[in-house]
């Protein structure tokens, strides 16, 4: 295929994913740099205003050394998922190869990341509250595999591709045919992929090695002023636990300000937390899973070895002819 019968969806794109605090963002960034690249967030929370230090997000003047998409772009009263972040890195990733440089998605959020890759088209549906209220009811009293059984009855397919233990999927699947009356799995089916051609680069580490740096790095937020972000939020009228402030720390800390817990007990319970977001996230990216170059995230030649695969990688796409 020459580059003028090539479509948007035929361009280069890496992507490097993993657990929280394995390292990602400082290896997007030294790909860029070195490879003309641009960053596109894939982190859930990191695309609100006000929360910084809380979801570790990249610090200024890495920020400012190549470009950023898809950070600081809503308040975190305003919904934030799946579809809205199609639209935008879709948008995004033409724009980066308008001006024929590397897109680099960057980011934990294994949902968004898969969902991008395989051009998943998400129905513009509105939530139903009352029947979301319904079927959160039956999940407690009846169980998560009862909802998961009325979903595979209605739809297989989509049953099939989801794990029963995520409730608030499956409830959207069951919300989706409730007011559409169409099978979900007609909305999520692989229409365009967004990168034919992708490199997805793991970042993984032994998981004793990645809490020690999750506790380091909690450590290091309360020094740098988690706390004090966290009250001004309150101030602003945001509620912690609830929407995205319901990340790890968030509700911990406004737990402490609050009175119910001591200080030590929420940095505690953040560090838990955080360590049972890793695993969760591990759950979207396999160690097992063909599609991903797993690299070793404490190892010292990590940045050498990352850039030979892109290389490797480019060097096997086509060239582009504008």
């Amino acid at each position: 295929m020459d580059g003028s019968q090539r479509t948007i969806a035929d361009y280069p794109l890496i992507c490097v994913v993993g657990p929280t605090a394995a390292g990602k963002t400082a290896l997007a960034v030294a790909l860029a740099q070195q490879f003309d690249g641009e960053v596109i967030n894939a982190d859930s929370r990191q695309v609100y205003r006000g929360m910084t230090i809380g979801t570790a997000k990249p610090p200024e003047e890495e920020l400012a050394s190549v470009p950023h998409h898809l950070f600081d772009i809503l308040d975190p009263s305003e919904p934030f998922g799946l579809a809205l972040f199609l639209d935008l890195a879709g948008k995004a990733l033409q724009e980066i190869r308008g001006r024929t440089h590397l897109p680099i998605v960057c980011g934990g959020t294994g949902q968004y990341v898969w969902g991008l890759l395989e051009g998943q088209r998400i129905p513009p549906v509105p939530p139903d509250p009352h029947l979301r209220l319904k079927l959160e009811s039956e999940a407690q009293t009846l169980g998560a595999d009862e909802l998961h059984r009325q979903l595979a009855a209605i739809d297989p397919a989509r049953a099939a591709a989801l794990d029963s233990r995520n409730v608030r999927r499956v409830i959207r699947a069951l919300e989706i045919f409730h007011v559409t009356g169409r099978l979900p799995s007609d909305f999520v089916s692989v229409r365009e992929p967004a990168a034919g051609n992708s490199l997805v680069l793991g970042l993984t580490m032994p998981r004793d090695l990645l809490y020690g740096r999750i506790d380091e790095r909690v450590d290091r937020m309360m020094l740098d002023g988690f706390l004090a972000e966290v009250e001004t939020l309150l101030n602003a009228g945001y509620e912690m636990g609830k929407g995205p402030l319901a990340s790890p720390g968030y509700r911990e800390l406004g737990n402490f300000l609050a009175g119910d817990l001591s200080l030590e007990e929420a940095v505690s319970r953040t560090k838990t937390q955080t360590h049972r977001l890793a695993r969760r996230q591990y759950t979207w990216f396999k160690p097992a899973d063909s599609r991903i170059q797993w690299l070793d995230a404490s190892a010292s030649g990590l940045p050498d070895e990352a850039a030979a695969l892109v290389v490797s990688f480019l060097k096997s796409q086509p060239p582009v002819i504008q």
